[in-house]
């Protein structure tokens, strides 16, 4: 018998850690070859850890709700040969590696549970991560403290995120502690900026809906995205006859000879593309203290896509200045179709600098995005519609039925000024009005 390692494996360039969400196989548990063996989350992406290896799982070294650096050993295979990570060349070395696994083995439970040797929270009947345990025990929290932390975990554990909110707000976590024991605020309190945050009412016939973890971060990050950046909206209507007739007219071509749907959204893509290289002062980001701008060299569009529980992701098409309106239509395609099977990976989703919603999907006819961070522009596409306008030409104005949309762009009034902000979006006007309908595919 062999023991493979089963590590946290890389999942993107920039991503450095994940949370165990769930194990989908137990100790004593037959596995084999690129079957999943539990389920992680990142900021933004659940994904499977699958198996290398045919086996049995004997030994799991992190609980659910735990944080897990790129390449920690997460779990113990059993194999019945030669596996990485542990040999089996021949009987005499076998000792050996067991040992060594066993020796990775009790490091991690070490690791895992070094603190509790100061603080000795057994006595709870609530569980916690050792993360929990060794950032409480840092903190010097009191078993009874960390007991009054709301967890949003799964079954109400308190995660990561939950205990470095409380630390950071402890102070105001103390006053509402004292509050909840009964203590009365007065009009001294109030006049001195303590105010107790209303709770909504529940009747006996109301249904209560635990938020999904995505769901939660996708709140935090927007609360915190409203907080952060000063956001201004300018509106620009446009007409898209040119664009909706020539779509029409080669959607089915574009179809048979590139194996792709032909949508709007890759032309809408690759004007937005086309504008930022003409403004690129909207392909920015700032530093925390706001003293300095990141001015981005790639043009990366992220692309808010829904899915399947109703909650939106956002994919990048990595330099979408240079891709073509087929290599455009085939990304945006690849990105969308992954995101309704929840295949995306951390990569996907990485490195955006400038975002384009299309809320006319649902059919409204503008909207007032709310910037995805540490961007600073958002565009939001509206809902083409048949309207009557006035057509000049060199004969006289008339009324005709022309297709039109309204494109809304929010932006960082903090870094991007009006003038930017109008200039841009009238940018991205003028190439979608001015799109050749002679073009060829």
């Amino acid at each position: 018998m062999a023991k493979f390692e089963l590590k946290l494996p890389k999942m993107g360039e920039s991503v450095a850690e994940a949370t165990i969400t769930s194990w989908l196989k137990e100790v004593g548990d037959t596995i084999e070859m690129d079957e999943p063996v539990l389920e992680i989350a990142t900021d933004k992406v659940d994904s499977e850890v699958p198996s290398e290896v045919d086996g049995k799982l004997v030994e799991k070294l992190f609980n659910a709700d735990d944080v897990v650096k790129v390449g920690q050993t997460i779990a113990i295979i059993e194999t019945d040969g030669d596996a990485e990570g542990g040999t089996d060349e021949d009987e005499d070395e076998e000792p050996a590696q067991a040992a060594d696994v066993a020796e990775t083995v009790e490091t991690a439970k070490t690791t895992a549970s070094s603190s509790e040797s100061t603080e000795d929270y057994s006595d709870s009947s609530r569980f916690y991560s050792p993360l929990v345990k060794n950032i409480a025990k840092e903190e010097g929290i009191a078993l009874s403290e960390l007991e009054g932390i709301d967890g949003t975990g799964k079954e109400g554990r308190v995660t990561k995120n939950d205990i470095l909110g409380y630390v950071e707000n402890r102070g105001s976590q103390s006053q509402k502690s004292e509050a909840s024991k009964g203590k009365s605020i007065d009009t001294k309190d109030v006049e001195a900026g303590v105010s107790k945050k209303p709770e909504p009412v529940v009747s006996g016939e109301d249904e209560i809906i635990e938020m999904s973890r995505m769901g939660k971060m996708i709140a935090h990050h927007m609360v915190d995205s409203v907080q952060k950046s000063a956001h201004v909206q300018s509106f620009i209507e446009v007409d898209v006859t040119n664009i909706w007739n020539w779509r029409n007219k080669h959607k089915a071509d574009f179809q048979k000879k590139e194996g792709e749907k032909l949508t709007f959204t890759p032309i809408f893509m690759e004007a937005v593309a086309k504008a930022i290289r003409d403004f690129p002062m909207v392909n920015i980001a700032v530093n925390e203290d706001v003293t300095k701008v990141i001015k981005k060299k790639n043009i990366n569009l992220g692309m808010a896509a829904a899915l399947p529980d109703g909650n939106l992701i956002v994919p990048v098409i990595k330099n979408a200045d240079r891709l073509n309106l087929v290599g455009m239509a085939k990304a945006v395609n690849d990105l969308a179709n992954r995101a309704r099977q929840n295949k995306l990976k951390p990569d996907d989703i990485q490195g955006g600098t400038y975002t384009v919603t299309n809320v006319g999907t649902f059919g409204s006819i503008m909207g007032t995005p709310i910037i995805n961070q540490p961007q600073v522009g958002i565009l939001a596409l509206g809902a083409i519609r048949k309207m009557p306008a006035v057509i000049e030409t060199p004969d006289g104005d008339f009324i005709g039925i022309r297709y039109k949309m309204i494109l809304s762009h929010s932006y960082d009034h903090r870094v991007v000024n009006g003038a930017l902000g109008g200039q841009f979006v009238q940018r991205v006007a003028q190439y979608l009005e001015g799109f050749d309908k002679n073009r060829e595919i």
